[in-house]
């Protein structure tokens, strides 16, 4: 039976490109599916496709897909699709595109109104540029993205040398934007790293928000979904976060 008791929505961001955001929400997504809710997952920008038959193709857009309960439009999915496989300002910048704010929350109302849970991913770090500009002149990055959505955000930390400080930084600039960081999952992206427990250990400690659980190495996302708690997470969701900002 598919669960009505609140809307739940949350920001999927990373300590950087290549930790496994897409992994983790995938897997997000099929453990919320499991618990009864029908979850759908949003990119709201990305760069790098191809043409597939009869449309663009972004691994980690169909990725999302593929995990969601609910069939949508690939536009609502991803809104700003972008073929040059570069950060999303440069690409857009390229193919003579422009990412603005609009086509994004309307993507994401037509989403909650379809679903009761939505994963909302970002692109590469939390601090992309998604419009070279300058800010008085509309220019604009993935960490104005999320304070834009007021989502609560979880973090993916890449267990690899050096995601101690990257994951630190990262949780600082999450709540220097006056946003609710709660949660974060470890995704172990190399096998070979010594330590990486205690890397994970320390962690737990140092973010001060609950670890929704560990991601082995090459997890496919719906057998990995068993292995994160979503109590702490749902909680945010239900609590709220900052709300949209206008």
């Amino acid at each position: 039976m598919t669960s009505r008791r609140g809307p739940i929505a949350c920001f999927v961001t990373g300590t950087d490109t290549g930790v496994g955001k897409t992994h983790a929400s995938a897997t997000l997504l099929h453990a919320l599916r499991a618990a009864g809710h029908r979850a759908v997952g949003m990119k709201p920008v990305a760069s790098g496709s191809e043409w597939r038959g009869d449309h663009w193709h972004n691994d980690d857009v169909a990725q999302l897909r593929e995990a969601s309960a609910v069939d949508v439009p690939q536009a609502l999915t991803c809104p700003f699709l972008l073929r040059t496989p570069a950060s999303p300002h440069l690409a857009a910048a390229i193919e003579g595109a422009r990412i603005t704010r609009e086509p994004i929350r309307a993507a994401f109302a037509a989403l909650q109104a379809q679903a009761d849970a939505v994963v909302v991913e970002g692109v590469g770090g939390f601090r992309v540029p998604l419009d070279g500009a300058p800010r008085e002149e509309g220019g604009w990055d993935t960490a104005d993205l999320a304070a834009m959505l007021g989502l609560p955000v979880l973090l993916v930390v890449g267990i690899r040398l050096g995601c101690i400080s990257h994951a630190l930084l990262t949780a600082e600039a999450v709540r220097a934007r006056g946003l609710h960081l709660a949660g974060w999952i470890a995704n172990r992206i190399d096998p070979a790293m010594d330590l990486a427990d205690e890397n994970i250990d320390t962690l737990r400690g140092a973010l001060g928000v609950p670890c929704l659980g560990t991601l082995p190495w090459q997890s496919a996302p719906a057998d990995a979904a068993s292995q994160l708690a979503l109590a702490p997470l749902l909680s945010a969701c239900r609590a709220g976060a900052t709300g949209p900002a206008a």
